[in-house]
């Protein structure tokens, strides 16, 4: 790659990093010691981190964070729950009835809803021995002292109560509306949720919301893995399309393995049967004559005038020169070819057998067996009679 052209990479690379910095914005978080996670939709700061309605704040002397609702007061937030858009919140005070009974726990101009079934409750203000034969109510410890008692009981069943030999008990507050679980609530705590801004699907699969732009309020889903969870059907193709060749891979493998130690263990113990099988065999071969069946063999010495015994045979088959006066030739029985002496002498010591007719003289072949050990050098010869 040319100078030139990485040069031109890296610098749009630095543009591209500095423009991406630039869009991030960041959140300032005041309570460094509180341990909660937050982040969108909820900020500590009136800008792009939180979305309206969801700002927060911090009680640097006690650590806590703060959220206030409009028409109910301040809560401390105890947990947040990003996937099912929850918020579990108490009374910084510590008497969260008191929240209930004062302000009715108006959650209008906020963008938060009861987190559980709203019922509606009486309190009263009862003597302390008051409540000690009376079922069906329920005591508030920190609005009650050692000489009255706070109780609370469902408005449905307050007629009812009215009309009952009941000590004497006095109304504080009729028709409190409070999110409740089943049919009473905690002192402590009490949970709300949200609906907009509708982040669910994204947290399900992984990712965080945040603001699209650096203006209005559309929000995008950032890092999220997928696009959802894959259906049953296909997870249970993908388990089988890869189980099955895993499966069949893992059966032959084994198998060949199988096969290679069988074969290595029977290797190491050779069988009778076996060794029997390999062992070599005995051969018979033909091997040449001895020199004293050699010299048997009739020999012819050609006079001056090269005379030949077969005048059309006038050269040697072996050689293939011709017949020379004076040369010695020798003759093999039963067949009656002749050739030059030394030359027939040299073929019979390592063939029993005529070069032309390929025919063994009667008695001159010997048969000796050959094996792996043994070569037609050292076979033995028995001479011609």
């Amino acid at each position: 790659m040319a100078p030139s052209t990485l040069s031109l990479l890296i610098l749009s690379l630095l543009i591209f990093l500095q423009k991406a910095n630039s869009n991030k914005i960041t959140c300032h978080n005041p309570c460094l010691r509180n341990k909660l996670e937050v982040r969108f939709p909820f900020g500590f700061d009136n800008n792009r981190c939180s979305y309206p309605g969801f700002n927060l704040s911090c009680n640097d002397l006690q650590n806590q964070i703060i959220l206030n609702l409009p028409n109910a007061g301040n809560f401390t937030v105890q947990n947040i729950n990003y996937r099912s858009q929850t918020i579990t919140i108490t009374d910084p005070q510590n008497c969260l009835p008191k929240k209930f009974m004062d302000s009715s726990f108006d959650l209008s101009g906020s963008p938060f809803i009861p987190g559980h079934y709203n019922r509606s409750f009486t309190f009263l203000n009862c003597s302390s021995n008051s409540t000690t034969t009376v079922s069906g109510l329920w005591r508030i410890d920190c609005l009650s002292n050692e000489n009255f008692t706070v109780v609370a009981m469902l408005t449905t069943n307050y007629e009812s109560f009215l009309y009952m030999p009941a000590p004497s008990c006095t109304e504080l507050k009729k028709r409190v509306f409070v999110p409740v679980l089943r049919s009473r609530w905690s002192d402590s705590e009490t949970k709300l949720k949200w609906n907009e801004p509708y982040c669910r699907r994204c947290e399900e699969d992984g990712g965080t919301c945040g603001f699209k732009g650096d203006t209005g309020l559309t929000i995008e889903c950032k890092g999220r893995r997928s696009n959802g969870p894959l259906p049953r059907s296909a997870k249970y193709g993908i388990v089988l399309g890869a189980g099955i060749p895993g499966l069949l891979c893992i059966v032959g493998i084994g198998s060949y393995l199988f096969g290679r130690l069988k074969e290595y263990s029977g290797g190491n113990q050779p069988t009778t049967e076996f060794s029997t099988a390999i062992a070599p065999q005995p051969s018979v071969v033909i091997t040449g004559l001895d020199a004293p069946t050699i010299e048997s063999y009739p020999k012819t010495q050609l006079g001056d005038s090269g005379r030949l015994p077969k005048p059309n045979d006038n050269t040697c088959p072996i050689c293939l020169s011709e017949y020379q006066p004076k040369d010695t030739l020798r003759t093999i029985p039963n067949c009656s070819h002749y050739f030059h002496a030394n030359c027939i002498d040299e073929w019979l010591k390592m063939n029993a057998t005529c070069p032309l007719c390929r025919n063994s003289p009667d008695g001159s072949s010997v048969m000796t067996p050959s094996t792996p050990l043994s070569s037609s050098s050292s076979s033995l010869s028995t001479p011609m009679p």
